[in-house]
């Protein structure tokens, strides 16, 4: 069964047949925090009593790993979801370090095997949909589905694309940092057209954010200027425990729950439950 949080739920989304918003955490500039964004969200959502998979479509499985299952020792992974050999019940995986930390989700897990997909997966059928497929049958057992994809569009990128119902962009301050926003932008323009109708950009997310930085201040405004309220309120910090945690394991909402950059994380992930509950 899907992990749960400790948590009193009082935020539960509460129709038990309504199927999982599926959001992508994408950005085509590498070094944005990404992984740290997935982990820490899904973390931060498992705390405010939200059903949560964290699907990780990276081979390098950093966010496998900084779920606290040791990638290397997975019998089963989204590769054989993918490779349709294995269901997504059979393959999730949970982890005693969430559970001890009252942050408990499920994570479909990656590890090298995956880069092997992407070969594999351009001769078969339906290449670019099975992510979608396999989620369709646990759709309900969660309320989000977080899937961390790699920086490049690539077979992996797209499926997750296909299937979800929308982008979350981390994304520092920086100037070249609008530049690949471009070019992410572009990009669900073209999957919405051709492969899902439902994608959008739900919200662009500001992270290692220094407020002492003038040009931080300077494209934070821009941002806000040009995506209005696409632009998610909530900040996260630059924040040395975020940075800590993956060595041991564990999202940073787990790790030092009383640091800046834990509590921003739970505060999003608050925004994101009402964002949906809107939408």
């Amino acid at each position: 069964m899907p992990g749960k949080s400790g948590a009193v739920d009082v935020t539960h989304i509460e129709n038990e047949t309504q199927m999982a918003k599926i959001f992508c955490i994408a950005n085509q500039k590498g070094g944005v925090g990404k992984t740290t964004t997935t982990v820490n969200l899904a973390a931060g959502l498992a705390k405010v009593g939200q059903r949560v998979l964290m699907v990780d479509l990276d081979p390098q499985g950093n966010a496998t790993m900084g779920s606290g299952v040791d990638k290397r020792k997975l019998e089963l992974t989204v590769y054989d979801v993918l490779l349709e050999s294995a269901s997504i019940a059979d393959a999730r995986a949970t982890s005693e370090k969430l559970i001890a930390g009252g942050c408990s989700y499920d994570i479909l897990g990656a590890n090298r095997e995956l880069a092997g997909a992407e070969v594999e997966l351009v001769e078969l059928d339906r290449r670019e949909k099975r992510l979608k497929q396999a989620l369709a049958v646990v759709g309900t057992q969660y309320d989000f589905v977080l899937i961390d994809c790699p920086p490049s569009l690539s077979m992996l990128t797209l499926n997750g694309l296909c299937c979800a119902h929308g982008v979350i962009v981390p994304m520092q301050c920086e100037y070249f940092a609008l530049e690949g926003l471009t070019d992410l932008v572009n990009t669900i323009k073209q999957v919405k057209a051709n492969l899902n109708d439902d994608l959008q950009i739900i919200g662009l997310l500001r992270v290692m954010f220094d407020p002492r930085i003038t040009l931080q201040q300077q494209v934070s405004d821009q941002l806000k200027t040009h995506f209005a309220d696409k632009v998610f309120d909530t900040v996260i910090p630059r924040n040395v425990r975020l940075a800590e945690a993956p060595s041991y394991g564990v999202p940073g909402v787990v790790f030092d729950p009383s640091s800046k950059g834990a509590q921003a994380f739970v505060t999003f992930a608050q925004e994101m439950v009402d964002r949906v509950r809107a939408m």
